[in-house]
């Protein structure tokens, strides 16, 4: 199994309001300049919230969650650092509660 972190917090505020797709962005280009492979994914309406062990952390989430996943949890402490109003913590996968760490509930139309 496997240790995965995560920082959670609503659609509008990550994707709209916090600039998270410049950090990301940059945070890729930093990977690829040093030839590392990428440890961290941004996952909508994140399936590892149903998982029974998670039933507090989904109570306290936001409506349309966003999650940045990550194997690197210096990586989740720092994004934390750099916003306000997000949930942080971890998980581990695969399971039998959270079978797919990145899976989605998202339907796609």
């Amino acid at each position: 199994m496997t240790t995965y972190y995560y920082l959670l917090a609503s659609e509008k505020f990550l994707l709209e309001e916090a600039l998270e797709k410049e950090v990301l962005k940059e945070r890729i280009r930093n990977y690829a300049e040093q030839k590392k492979e990428i440890d961290f994914w941004q996952v909508k309406q994140p399936a590892f919230l149903e998982a029974p062990e998670m039933k507090d952390l989904k109570a306290k989430s936001p409506e349309q969650p966003v999650a940045i996943i990550s194997t690197s949890k210096q990586f989740i402490v720092w994004l934390k650092l750099r916003l306000e109003y997000v949930l942080t913590g971890e998980f581990e996968a695969p399971s039998a509660s959270i079978p797919d760490p990145l899976a989605s509930l998202e339907t796609v139309a």
